[in-house]
């Protein structure tokens, strides 16, 4: 990096020197982070501070060029919070303008003229310093309403543009003027060119500062932008994983009993067919073979910490322990009813899985967010659909903050939408909270003929 640096030259300088300088186009100043009636303030205040300086140049009545001069370089500030470069530019011009010595208008009435270097002749009357005064010429640039707006805009270019180009604008900015001050300048009016250039170098640090401030705001927003997407992302992952892990037992069972079917059905028939044995053989060896890949794949999805507690060879919960569920919320504090609506009947395990951590999760957001609610379990078997209800009543007491961000919700809308099913979560009217969830499930055997209908 060293090498490279060493090699570049002065016309690899002044390339870069003119692509910072010369990139003119629009940078508008940008609206102000709060209520929407402070987002303009900030171009409010520099309109202000322009017009102030600008009209500051009629403090020199008999100067009627500094006038003029004054509110060109107050219309280049403005135009400074779009387009800073080009706004630099032009002030870079005024600069040089108002460097030439401008005399007073009253030395027109005068009967003679004072020589720069010469020394007044006889006592220094008040009358004698003020016409002396009216004399001297003076330069805009260097005039404190000059220097104010000049600092202004490199305020400006500082707070939009790069720190590079903020340092390489203070420069020529710096070094212009001092041409200025020692080629075209008399002696007598140098004016406030030493007290100007502390002035520009702090508008410039400031802007650069602010920029600095903002930059690093913004990236820092970006990043909890991102961590926060991140975190949604990994929060689906895992609770993909964890149904796939619940969901493994029971394809692995499923896969089981059709190897195991497929072994014993030769020995069910006297005399089987070879090409019913070597079919069932197929089968059977397909069977085997996709549940060996199965436990290969899905196996890795299983954490330490299950296998640690256990809970890995523990069978997954179904429906029919959902009495169980309810009584140990009720044992919590939680008042919990529970309705079952239809004729219940054998369901395939995944629904019956799903279904249940349905209920224990919504049961569980209502331990959490409704403190000293009730709670109300409804299931309504129909002939194609499992429909879950779970609604609570408004909290009695005010709801704890939350120790972090939840995924109960998301892990109910992964378990609904792989069932192909629909969910809806929402406030209820009576300030509550209700969870409705619509598993799709094979319908119903038909019903003989005189039996009762529930």
């Amino acid at each position: 990096m060293g090498v490279k640096g060493r090699g570049r030259g002065p016309r690899a300088l002044f390339a870069d020197l003119r692509a910072d300088l010369l990139a003119l186009g629009p940078d508008p100043l940008p609206r102000m982070a709060g209520p929407r009636p402070l987002g303009r303030l900030p171009h409010v205040l520099v309109v202000l501070y322009a017009v102030t300086l600008g009209l500051a140049g009629r403090g020199y009545p008999d100067y009627p060029a500094f006038q003029g001069l004054a509110l060109v370089h107050a219309v280049v500030l403005v135009v400074a919070m779009f387009r800073p470069l080009m706004a630099w530019w032009a002030s870079l011009a005024v600069t040089v303008a108002g460097s030439w010595p401008t005399g007073s208008a009253a030395v027109a009435d005068l009967p003679y003229r004072w020589a720069p270097s010469a020394r007044l002749p006889g006592p220094v009357t008040p009358d004698v310093g003020r016409v002396a005064a009216e004399w001297l010429p003076l330069v805009w640039s260097w005039t404190a309403p000059a220097v104010g707006l000049q600092a202004g805009v490199l305020f400006l270019v500082a707070l939009r543009m790069r720190p590079r180009v903020a340092v390489e604008t203070l420069t020529i900015t710096i070094l212009v003027g001092t041409s200025c001050v020692l080629l075209i300048n008399v002696p007598d009016s140098l004016g406030d060119a030493p007290a100007g250039v502390p002035v520009l170098v702090i508008a410039t640090m400031m802007g650069a500062a602010l920029r600095g401030r903002r930059v690093a705001r913004s990236r820092l927003i970006e990043q909890e932008v991102i961590t926060a997407e991140e975190r949604a992302r990994r929060a689906v992952l895992e609770t993909r994983s964890r149904i796939a892990r619940e969901l493994h037992d029971v394809v692995a069972h499923h896969m089981s009993v059709i190897s195991i079917q497929a072994q014993v059905a030769p020995h069910l028939v006297e005399n089987p067919p070879g090409e019913l044995t070597d079919n069932l053989a197929g089968i059977r060896q397909n069977a085997v073979e996709a549940l060996t890949e199965l436990r290969r794949i899905l196996g890795v999805l299983r954490s330490e910490d299950a296998h640690a507690d256990g809970s890995r060879d523990s069978p997954q919960p179904a429906l029919d322990r959902l009495d169980e569920l309810v009584a140990n919320v009720r044992g919590a504090g939680l008042t919990v009813t529970a309705e079952t609506t239809g004729e219940p009947r054998p369901l395939s395990p995944g629904v019956e899985l799903s279904a249940f951590r349905i209920v224990q999760e919504a049961l569980s957001n209502v331990l959490r967010h409704a403190p000293g609610a009730d709670a109300r379990v409804e299931l309504r078997y129909l002939p194609a659909a499992l429909v879950i209800r779970v609604a609570n009543t408004a909290p009695d007491r005010p709801v704890p903050p939350p120790g972090g961000p939840g995924h109960g919700l998301l892990g109910m809308r992964e378990r609904t939408a792989m069932l192909g099913g629909e969910l809806a979560t929402g406030p209820a009217p009576d300030g509550g909270f209700e969870v409705t969830a619509v598993l799709p499930v094979a319908p119903a055997p038909p019903v003989a003929f005189g039996e009762d209908v529930a």
